[in-house]
């Protein structure tokens, strides 16, 4: 490789991440920077200081968010909270929204629940290749009753971007669970095997092996 063309690509290398993280967060900045509109016009940080100063809304988002979860915690928060959703239950279209949305974010963000807590290698798209896998949980009611053999479900991202993907039920006995975490998978996969995954826990299985 000529020195010019390996000095150019060592650039691209430092600069792209550089500037995809910058895009990501401006982007993610000025989203939540919208949250401003929700206060007066006359005590915009804006009107106030002359100047504009991004992320004041962003910080303005998470204090809303804490204090929530804070109001939220006792007992009177939860009486609120049950009076809200009953609101919400009556309107027919905006129902069926909110309690799908809530329905799946219980299930991620909550400590107990199982979704996307394990790594799994499946077989996919055919017998002889496997893919990283995220189990979501397991088949119930009516689904459950017509699999034969025990089953889970599992999402399969597309790399590189693994928002989008497939939803399957497979055999239990053909996935393989991995020693990885959740973010290395996502790095390995956005990355499309570039960046491997480390062991969750080195020393570990170094020292099962050792013994």
């Amino acid at each position: 490789m000529k020195p010019a063309k390996k000095y150019f690509i060592t650039g691209l290398l430092i600069w792209i991440p550089l500037a995809i993280t910058v895009w990501v967060l401006t982007a993610i900045i000025g989203a939540m920077d919208q949250s401003l509109r929700l206060l007066p016009e006359a005590v915009h940080p804006d009107k106030l200081l002359g100047f504009h100063i991004p992320g004041v809304g962003t910080v303005l988002t998470l204090l809303v968010i804490f204090l929530t979860g804070v109001v939220t915690a006792n007992i009177i928060g939860q009486k609120l909270v049950r009076f809200w959703e009953g609101i919400l239950a009556r309107i027919p279209i905006v129902k069926s929204i909110y309690y799908s949305v809530k329905q799946v974010s219980d299930t991620l963000f909550s400590s107990s629940g199982q979704a996307f807590r394990k790594v799994l290698l499946v077989r996919y798209p055919h017998p002889q290749a496997w893919s990283v896998a995220f189990q979501t949980g397991s088949p119930s009611g009516q689904i459950s009753e017509m699999l034969p053999d025990e089953h889970v479900s599992v999402f399969i991202p597309t790399a590189p971007s693994p928002v989008n993907g497939f939803f399957f039920f497979v055999k239990k006995s053909e996935t393989i669970e991995l020693d990885i975490s959740v973010d290395d998978a996502l790095k390995y996969i956005v990355s499309m095997g570039v960046v491997p995954p480390q062991r969750r826990y080195p020393n570990l299985v170094g020292r099962a092996q050792n013994e």
